[in-house]
């Protein structure tokens, strides 16, 4: 095939997924699918000397079904807290390897997912895939330390309050480096 030729195939399949990104249908899948390539990497942990420590607990949350947590119960044990959306492209790609951490760690750590977007909306996206995670909603102000402004943010809390992992956007939450980090953390 001639130079011309394979420029043309290029720019028409150039011009056909931008179309395709401007279609709102079409939009958000195409987003998923090239986010979860940077999901397939574990987010980085935090050296002891970097590590910041969360200086109160005081924080209120109601889960999907109304009923109240209060975060000062999770002082003293290992936590990991996801704030997302339905409607994040990155939220999305993350999601299946911090089900399946979920799946392996509940009930040995605290996992808090956090979302200020309707009920209904977020009880559908669960149902719709099949997840079955703690979804809770801020009732009070986020202790500052875990106030964002991007999300996904998700942040994994030794017994001792330190921030042991801080991610910003998508990542690999079921890796060996995770499992691993959270394994030592259960010991501490």
């Amino acid at each position: 095939m001639s130079k011309s030729k394979n420029n043309k195939i290029s720019n028409v399949l150039f011009a056909v997924f931008i179309l395709l990104l401007l279609i709102p249908q079409t939009r958000q899948p195409i987003q998923v699918f090239l986010q979860k390539g940077l999901a397939l990497f574990s987010p980085a942990v935090e050296d002891k000397s970097d590590q910041e420590r969360l200086d109160t607990y005081q924080w209120n949350l109601t889960d999907l079904n109304g009923v109240s947590y209060d975060f000062k119960s999770a002082e003293g044990k290992v936590v990991l807290i996801n704030f997302w959306a339905t409607w994040c492209p990155p939220c999305i790609a993350e999601m299946p390897s911090l089900v399946k951490l979920h799946d392996d760690y509940k009930g040995k750590i605290q996992f808090l997912f956090v979302s200020n977007e309707d009920k209904a909306v977020i009880a559908a996206f669960l149902k719709k895939r099949g997840f079955n995670l703690p979804v809770h909603q801020p009732v009070s102000a986020v202790p500052e330390a875990l106030n964002t402004s991007s999300i996904p943010r998700t942040l994994l809390i030794g017994k001792d309050g330190s921030i042991v992992i801080d991610k910003t956007g998508a990542s690999n939450w079921n890796s060996d480096t995770v499992r691993e980090t959270i394994d030592k953390l259960l010991l501490e």
